[in-house]
C-alpha cells in the first residue's frame, strides 16, 4: 500500500510517500498503526509536530475517495492520502 503525506503530515513524516507491505484485508486502523510505528527522526524541522500529533487532525483518501471508516479493509494496490486541515481557496 502506498501512503502519501501532504503539508504538515509530510513535514512530520519527513517523506512525501512510503510503501507498506501489509497483507490484503489489513484495516485502515492497522495501516495507521503501522504508519505511526515507523521510527522517524524527531524534530525533522524546528517547530514541526510529530506525526502522531498530526494524524488525529487529518482527513484521509483511499484511491482519491474520502475514507472515514477505520475498520475498512484495504487492498494491496490502495493509495492512501493523509491530508491535514488547510485553509485557502
Amino acid at each position: 500500500m502506498l501512503v502519501r503525506y501532504f503539508a504538515a503530515a509530510c513535514a512530520a513524516a519527513g517523506v512525501q510517500e512510503e510503501h507498506f507491505d501489509l497483507p490484503e484485508g489489513t484495516t485502515f486502523e492497522e495501516l495507521i498503526a503501522a504508519v505511526l510505528a515507523v521510527e522517524r527522526c524527531d524534530g525533522y524541522s524546528a517547530g514541526t509536530p510529530s506525526l502522531a500529533g498530526v494524524i488525529p487532525q487529518c482527513s484521509f483518501l483511499r484511491n482519491e475517495v474520502a475514507l472515514r471508516d477505520r475498520s475498512a479493509a484495504l487492498r494491496l494496490g490502495d493509495v492512501i492520502d493523509i491530508l491535514p486541515p488547510f485553509a485557502g481557496g
